[in-house]
């Protein structure tokens, strides 16, 4: 059985980085790292560590008003180290072309970011075996 976690948040104004409030990709990380930590709690019964990305695509824009879906799930787990790939996906976008509060779900949600990495919890610290 895989461990899995799903988050889902809004981009606000304050995470626009770039002109047209256009979102770093920075933020995606910090999102996966929330998700990974979930994960590990779930598996392990503590936070542990973000050791390292193996890989990161960026492959869409993500602006201030959009709804970002980030996932993960554990797909190895070793004696401490447990591997993880994330997606992220824009689920709902801001209409500001109809009025300044509409927005629409999405029908097919947009990738905007993958990524795996791995993770470590010390064996002194897990507690679920």
């Amino acid at each position: 059985m895989a461990v899995k976690s799903l988050i889902r948040v809004r981009m606000g104004g304050e995470d626009a980085h770039y002109g047209g409030g256009l979102v770093d990709g920075a933020h995606m990380l910090k999102l996966f790292g929330d998700v990974a930590t979930e994960l590990l709690i779930i598996n392990d019964g503590d936070e542990g560590l973000f050791k390292a990305y193996d890989n990161v695509e960026f492959i869409a824009p993500v602006f201030a008003g959009d709804y970002i879906e980030a996932t993960g799930e554990i797909t190895h787990v070793g004696n401490t180290s447990r591997k993880m790939v994330f997606e992220a996906r824009k689920v709902i976008v801001p209409r500001p072309d109809v009025s300044d509060s509409a927005a629409d779900v999405l029908e097919e949600p947009i990738v905007v970011c993958r990524a795996s990495g791995t993770c470590v919890v010390p064996a002194k610290c897990q507690r679920k075996k």
